[in-house]
């Protein structure tokens, strides 16, 4: 099963490859993984998407709160109710006179944009959960993806009150 852990970092040369290591000795897996400063530059998120069962995942953490650069390690809830995640992807699409039309469309529906065009190609950006990138990418296959590049998963917890944006 997939699981989303957050470890906040201070934000110093070698933590990334500690963090790798212990990985990689203990053969565990990394599915994706994003790193990037916070507010204060003195730290660093890092979000890593990993396998395992709940006894392997306890272990994952527990390692890496023995790093010494580390300041806090939190398994992300799986649950939309108690947690945001967003992927990003950069999509180049073959854009052939009959397939134009279906990209663009494609687009509109997820609200994509088309950052780039040129005489053979759109280059796509979307940004969404794991099921949304999925799917948009399983729509535009078939059409001929000819490159795509995919960020990591960027994850945050949900303040307990929550407020509906859609009224």
């Amino acid at each position: 099963m997939k699981h989303t852990i957050s470890v906040l970092v201070k934000n110093e040369p070698g933590i990334l490859s500690s963090v790798c290591d212990l990985f990689s000795t203990r053969g565990f897996n990394i599915e994706s993984l994003t790193v990037a400063t916070t507010i204060d530059t003195s730290f660093s998120r890092i979000t890593i998407v990993t396998n395992g069962d709940d006894v392997v995942i306890e272990q994952i953490c527990k390692q890496l709160n023995r790093l010494i650069n580390t300041i806090k390690v939190v398994e992300l809830p799986k649950s939309a109710e108690k947690c945001i995640d967003r992927e990003l992807i950069l999509c180049k699409v073959t854009a052939k006179d009959d397939a134009r039309n279906e990209i663009l469309r494609i687009a509109e529906i997820f609200g994509a944009k088309i950052i780039d065009v040129s005489t053979e190609t759109y280059t796509l950006e979307f940004s969404g959960d794991t099921r949304q990138v999925t799917t948009i990418l399983a729509l535009l296959k078939p059409l001929g993806v000819k490159e795509l590049v995919r960020s990591g998963m960027v994850a945050i917890t949900r303040e307990n009150q929550f407020i509906n944006l859609n009224k």
